[in-house]
């Protein structure tokens, strides 16, 4: 993208120009493609940053014998940290702009990816884990806000693919690279995150030559560093945020338990083979998204509810039985829900909320989001604990079913049948 204030969701006007050129001053910045892509490698990095660990519980569960309770605290630490900085800092950006929020946001996770990459005890695991959670609090608004910002916010529909596509490649490559690595490469507990920080770090040097964009003051508008969502967007973020709520959660399910869940429960010992089964989530989070894209939001939340549902009874079942293809049909059924689900709530959200105010209102979104993931972690690895692993998975995939059918209603009840129409 060629340099553009980062609050104009409208075509850049050469003053515009001027004033991000005099920002930057002799600094080279990106053209309007190549900041798209690393804005959605800065969106992608959430998800790998979450999915990288996946893998490895088992390890560490083994190495330092480890219930799962610990283990699933270990994962809840990240959703915390993502809270806590959203909770805090969500809409940053606003006020700063995007490029050097996501800039601390990447240096963050970096700093966490290479503690877990030398960990030689518990606690590093701990603080580099918060870390990641620091670093995609800070950046996971912004970035999102950026991609729709150079996008263009009329083209609502587009961004969010872009964004929830990101997501899907770099929780895949996260899942298969991770299984490969975990079970033929040497330091199986460690090499991982060695390449997912040379990764961050290729995208911190990226992110650096983003456009320095001109940001909304302090006092503007009265806004806050607080995620808030005015008063124009609440019925619209409603059906949205409990969309959002259900797909982060199968977070839970799919990494912090699945690779426990096929190897306890289905028998599956290979990281290899573990890892390219929870790879299925996110392939099918990809064709879903090519699939629907044509759908209106509402008719994606819908369907979306829908399909999770199925998916969650899927999933008891395949527990019970300890059915591997079924197992594998309730991923793929996962996956497909998270995408229609995820869009289409991204995709409302993206229309329905003000330029000046679009970071700090993703930000709520992702707020609620994560705080699910990670109060249903840290209750689901202290039921596993106390009475184990299958009951702990029909519970959380019963947490899930409830929030989809607040989705349905929510979603049947504050958008009308025109929705995309009216917005996007």
């Amino acid at each position: 993208m060629t340099a553009v204030a980062d609050q104009a969701p409208a075509p850049i006007r050469p003053a515009t120009r001027v004033r991000a050129k005099a920002r930057s001053g002799r600094r080279r910045v990106f053209g309007r493609r190549a900041s798209l892509w690393v804005s959605a490698g800065v969106v992608g990095h959430t998800l790998w940053t979450s999915a990288a660990p996946a893998l490895t519980y088992r390890l560490y569960a083994q190495e330092w014998h480890l219930s799962h309770t610990a283990t699933a605290a270990i994962f809840a630490i990240y959703p915390i940290g993502v809270v806590v900085m959203l909770v805090g800092f969500g809409g940053i950006s606003d006020q700063i702009g995007r490029r050097a929020a996501m800039l601390a946001g990447v240096a963050a996770s970096l700093v966490g990816a290479l503690l877990f990459a030398v960990a030689p005890l518990l606690w590093w695991l701990f603080v580099g884990r918060a870390l990641m959670g620091i670093g995609v609090g800070l950046s996971v608004g912004p970035s999102t806000a950026a991609i729709v910002e150079f996008i263009g916010p009329e083209r609502a529909q587009r961004a969010a693919s872009v964004t929830m596509m990101a997501q899907a490649a770099a929780f895949t490559i996260a899942l298969i690279l991770g299984g490969a690595l975990t079970q033929y490469g040497p330091w199986p507990m460690h090499l991982c995150f060695w390449v997912l920080a040379a990764f961050l770090f290729i995208l911190l040097i990226g992110t650096w030559f983003l456009p320095v964009h001109a940001a909304h003051g302090a006092g503007h508008d009265g806004l806050s560093r607080l995620p808030s969502v005015p008063k124009e967007a609440r019925r619209a973020f409603a059906a949205s945020s409990t969309a959002m709520m259900a797909a982060y959660t199968y977070g839970v399910l799919v990494l912090s338990l699945g690779g426990q869940v096929e190897q306890d429960l289905i028998g599956s010992p290979s990281p290899l083979l573990n890892g390219a089964v929870l790879a299925v989530f996110p392939v099918a989070v990809a064709i879903a998204g090519i699939v629907s894209r044509s759908l209106p939001p509402r008719v994606a939340l819908i369907v979306g509810g829908l399909v999770s549902i199925l998916g969650m009874a899927l999933l008891m079942l395949a527990v019970c039985l300890r059915d591997l293809p079924i197992y594998l049909l309730a991923t793929t059924a996962a996956g497909a829900a998270y995408s229609l689900l995820f869009v289409g709530g991204l995709q409302v959200i993206n229309a329905a909320a003000p330029a000046h105010r679009r970071a700090g209102t993703l930000s709520g979104l992702y707020l609620l989001g994560y705080l699910s993931m990670g109060t249903l972690a840290l209750l689901l690895g202290a039921i596993a604990t106390a009475r184990g692993l299958g009951l702990a998975v029909d519970l959380g995939a019963a947490a899930i079913i409830f929030m989809n059918v607040a989705t349905l209603v929510l979603a049947a009840l504050n958008l009308p049948s025109d929705f995309r129409a009216n917005y996007d």
